[in-house]
């Protein structure tokens, strides 16, 4: 009777451990940044650089997209450069959102922010180098096994989600509706599926490119992580009127300081959560299709809602 007892508990699938999968990523992410800036002669443009890029996070999107090439068939390593890509990328993004001239900001992932610690200057300077460097990063660090065309599209769609098409248009368009109460659900969608959403999707899709992802997959990702991106920043949304500045690591309650239009503010708290919920459970049916093989992309999709910081 133990016998088949023991038998009986071992057939169970083991359940997939989220948040065990996501720190040994987040380690490995780490340590592949770590190494892919070293800290060289001029000193203080590398340490500003590495400042930002290292100060943690939840590596999201570098998680993301080593998930998509695995479910596709690739490997880790294929992957890793574009992963730290787009992570260097999104840092970027978060060093110019911060500067006084956008945001004006003083603290990101609960240290103060870039400009606040090497001036104006110097963090203009270490998001532009980021940003070259992800481009460089793809190009020479993607393992030969890896066909030079799908190497060539991962840089491509770089370029469209970094640029005016992708987070620089998002972010012009949220500036110009900063104080303006008659924004409209369209306009406020235009400027996080842009400003938000365009590089949560280039880590996915980039992901499955290098795997070797046929059309119909790509069609599959680009649902999956438009969807997790809009739900992505509506719980943003939510947690700065939620959360204390402690759980975000920056300052809380910006976006009523800044009177901006937000998902709550259209929408209110409760709806809004419900609004995340139904873009997660459409982006989860998207990856059906994987199996078992889409189970970290479906359970990263529902970290994302559930997040308290």
């Amino acid at each position: 009777m133990v016998a088949t007892d023991n038998i009986h508990k071992t057939s169970q699938p083991a359940r997939f451990n989220l948040y065990a999968y996501l720190g040994e990523r987040q380690q490995l992410c780490d340590a592949a940044l770590d190494k892919f800036i070293p800290l060289v002669y001029p000193e203080k443009i590398y340490e500003a650089m590495r400042y930002s890029l290292l100060a943690g996070g939840k590596r999201v999107r570098p998680i993301l997209c080593l998930a998509t090439c695995e479910m596709i068939g690739g490997t880790v390593e294929m992957a890793m450069p574009t992963a730290c890509a787009m992570e260097m990328i999104h840092t970027m993004s978060l060093i110019h959102d911060d500067l006084p001239a956008m945001d004006n900001d003083d603290y990101r992932r609960g240290k103060l922010t870039n400009h606040k610690v090497y001036g104006e200057d110097v963090a203009i300077l270490a998001g532009d180098g980021l940003l070259a460097l992800s481009f460089e990063l793809v190009a020479t660090q993607t393992p030969q096994t890896v066909a030079p065309e799908r190497t060539l599209q991962v840089i491509a769609r770089m370029g469209k989600a970094s640029g005016a098409p992708g987070l620089v248009g998002g972010q012009v368009v949220d500036l110009a509706s900063e104080g303006q109460s008659n924004i409209s659900l369209e306009t406020l969608n235009f400027i996080h599926n842009h400003k938000t959403a365009a590089l949560l999707e280039a880590s996915v899709v980039c992901g499955g490119i290098i795997a070797g992802a046929s059309p119909q997959d790509i069609q599959k990702l680009t649902r999956y992580s438009q969807n997790i991106g809009l739900a992505f920043q509506i719980i943003d949304d939510i947690l700065d009127i939620t959360a204390t500045k402690e759980q975000l690591g920056k300052t809380a309650g910006k976006d009523i300081e800044s009177a901006k239009v937000t998902y709550p503010s259209l929408w209110g708290i409760e709806e809004s959560r419900l609004k995340a919920q139904e873009l997660v459970e459409e982006a989860c049916a998207q990856l059906d299709f994987y199996g078992d093989k889409a189970v970290p992309l479906q359970e990263i999709a529902h970290f994302i809602i559930n997040r308290n910081h």
